[in-house]
């Protein structure tokens, strides 16, 4: 709080923010997920920047792959202001108590990164993160990471496939009804534990990005995996309100811009990081890729796309529709 001060009365009186550069605001960046994933090297690209457009007057402190708190912890973490940035998946939101943040795990919602894009970088994305405040919670940007594929150690060629499966999700009702559709069985579980849950079968599978499967090393304890891209997974890169607010506003500018920046790149490196992640998989031979024909996608969409309606109550019947009037999507159709 004095350097907080300190600085507030520099800016001021006109000085450059440079005068305090040896004795910074410190910014602990936490996230879940490794460092050469899409999310961390966003993060990295949002520290670089940060520091780069202070001139020192703030510093980032990276705290990748859990390293510093696990999925379970770090919303706490940050509502107590012990870390001042997250970037959480969007269903982490759920259990906060913003349950129109589950509309991003719906399946099949969004058609790819064009139709995600028009809802994330418009004025739906800018709702959904507003709804954030009365938590505490300031959001700064939605980052990409990209959609998901099943993966386990039997094929999955069909939603049948998917019957009595332990499959591993994230902590999100509108996740374990997508299972439940299908019949498998939802295994909530933080991310850093799945390796090892894969490795000794307390779960058979998982639903994941390429980048985020490839990394983890998931593949090598995962004989099949189907390019199904049922689900998005992306983040919402969030700050304790207080202390964002609490910025001279000089600051604040300058980490806004880093920010939007870095959000620019993380979206560019999305799918780039997440087919390489894909052709390491191929290339590991340890997991066979098996791609959905056209008609074998028709038949995952129709049969999780009611999940839809039975989550109305829940997210909201109006945002439901107000995504697939950005989107164009039609369920009737399939």
């Amino acid at each position: 709080m004095k350097i907080r001060a300190l600085l507030m009365g520099l800016v001021a009186m006109g000085l450059s923010a440079t005068a305090v550069a040896a004795d910074p605001i410190v910014i602990k960046f936490s996230h879940v997920v490794a460092q050469d994933t899409p999310k961390g090297k966003a993060a990295e690209k949002f520290k670089e920047l940060a520091e780069k457009y202070t001139s020192g007057a703030v510093k980032v402190e990276v705290y990748a792959n859990s390293t510093l708190y696990k999925d379970k912890e770090e919303m706490e973490a940050l509502q107590l202001g012990a870390v001042q940035l997250l970037a959480p998946s969007l269903a982490k939101f759920g259990p906060l108590g913003v349950r129109e943040f589950e509309v991003f795990d719906l399946p099949y919602i969004f058609d790819g990164y064009e139709a995600l894009n028009k809802v994330t970088q418009g004025p739906v994305g800018q709702q959904l993160l507003a709804k954030l405040e009365p938590k505490g919670i300031r959001g700064l940007a939605f980052w990409d990471n990209g959609f998901k594929s099943f993966s386990a150690n039997t094929p999955i060629t069909k939603p049948e496939d998917l019957r009595g499966k332990k499959m591993r999700i994230q902590s999100s009702k509108v996740l374990e009804e997508q299972m439940r559709e299908v019949k498998a069985l939802p295994q909530v579980m933080a991310f850093s534990e799945v390796y090892q849950a894969l490795q000794t079968g307390v779960v058979d599978g998982t639903e994941n990005p390429h980048s985020n499967l490839f990394t983890q090393k998931m593949h090598e304890v995962q004989k099949h995996m189907t390019l199904t891209d049922h689900g998005y997974l992306g983040y919402a890169v969030i700050t304790n309100k207080k202390f964002w607010d609490g910025l001279p506003a000089e600051i604040r500018s300058q980490l806004d811009k880093a920010m939007a920046e870095s959000t620019v790149y993380a979206n560019q490196i999305a799918k780039e990081e997440n087919d390489k992640a894909l052709e390491g998989v191929r290339a590991s031979g340890k997991t066979e890729i098996h791609t959905p024909t056209a008609e074998e996608k028709a038949a995952f969409k129709k049969a999780f796309v009611p999940v839809h309606k039975k989550m109305e109550s829940r997210i909201g019947a109006d945002l439901i529709q107000s995504i697939y009037k950005e989107t164009g999507f039609d369920p009737a159709k399939l």
